[in-house]
């Protein structure tokens, strides 16, 4: 089964996503199982990317990759670490997103 493009770039958002809530456990490359995951889910999220980028452009991906990337890491700290956003974080989140909605609805930049 060959993957889209946009699917692969949801692997390597889940994976970075992953890998960045791992750094924070790895405690600077100390704990052998955290630090090991951050390896992997970086190489496979980039990888993802890598392959993303073959058709879709560099900044629909990026955006894209950011954007979701950060709420989801938001999100992740909440669950995890207690960290819980202010209203600032709150309303800079949602211009990040409202910024991917409109580059993805209204941009001219075509796949190709």
């Amino acid at each position: 089964m060959r993957l889209t493009p946009w699917t692969w770039l949801v692997i390597a958002i889940v994976a970075e996503v992953i890998a960045t809530s791992a750094l924070r456990a790895s405690n600077g490359f100390t704990r052998l199982v955290p630090s090991t995951i951050v390896v992997l889910g970086y190489g496979l999220a980039f990888y993802g990317l890598s392959l993303t980028l073959r058709s879709i452009p560099v900044g629909i991906v990026y955006a894209v990759w950011s954007g979701v990337g950060i709420v989801l890491i938001t999100l992740v700290a909440m669950a995890l670490y207690r960290q819980i956003p202010d209203l600032p974080a709150v309303l800079g989140l949602g211009l990040i997103v409202a910024g991917v909605v409109v580059l993805n609805l209204f941009s001219k930049m075509q796949a190709h």
